[in-house]
Formats: C-alpha cells, structure tokens, sequence
C-alpha cells in the first residue's frame, strides 16, 4: 500500500491562493488532485504523469497548475483566484496505470484529504 501524505490547504478569501502538497512513499507513474465539496460527487482537478504532462477539466484550465518532484516523489497544485465554489476535501491520488489522466476509476492509491475553504 503506497502512502499519501497531503499538506497545506486551509482557509482562503476569493481572489486568493493557496497550495496543496503531497508525498508518496514510493514513485507512481500518475498523481492526480481530486475534490470533493459537501453533497457533491468527487471530481478530478488535474493530474500529471512521470514525464510531466499535465491534464486539466475545463473548468479548472488557467487557475490551477499541478507540478511534481519525481526526485522526492512529491506533486503540488498551485490553486489561484479561488472562488467559493471550490471549497472542498482535496484528495492526493496516485496511480501506476499506463494510461490515468483524470480517471478516477484509474486511481487506486489515496490520501487522506486536506480541507479547502474559499470566503467570499
């Protein structure tokens, strides 16, 4: 069993950033941000593979940017001028498929979450 560590997150005014960090305790082919807001289905956010290439929803595109650490097995997302509608569990997921991109279903390594509160 791979281990997720999340860090960051937190509360936030609209227009502001924040970052979310995770670990993996060994190196996985795909690590992907998740979210899941109260009442709502989990939704993928972004995620990237080893070689770096990146894959966002549409709705996400121009906001947030996923990056990883191969080195220290570690991916960020950078979340900028978050609204109130993105306050949610944001889960760290990994996945060693040949092919992720924002599949959940691809995904079977999770963290823990991190909350993400955004004030308007």
């Amino acid at each position: 069993q791979v281990q997720l560590v999340e860090t960051g997150g937190g509360s936030v005014q609209a227009g502001g950033s924040l970052k979310v960090s995770c670990v993996a305790s060994e190196f996985m082919y795909w690590m992907a941000w998740f979210r899941q807001a109260p009442g709502k289905e989990r939704e993928a956010v972004a995620s990237i593979n080893y070689g770096g290439i990146e894959h966002y929803p549409e709705f996400i595109k121009g906001r947030f940017t996923i990056s990883r650490d191969n080195a220290k097995n570690k991916v960020d997302l950078h979340m900028n001028n978050l609204k109130p509608d993105d306050t949610a569990i944001y889960y760290c997921a990994a996945s060693d498929a040949v092919v992720a991109d924002l599949e959940e279903r691809r995904y079977d390594q999770w963290g823990q979450g991190t909350q993400v509160t955004v004030a308007s």
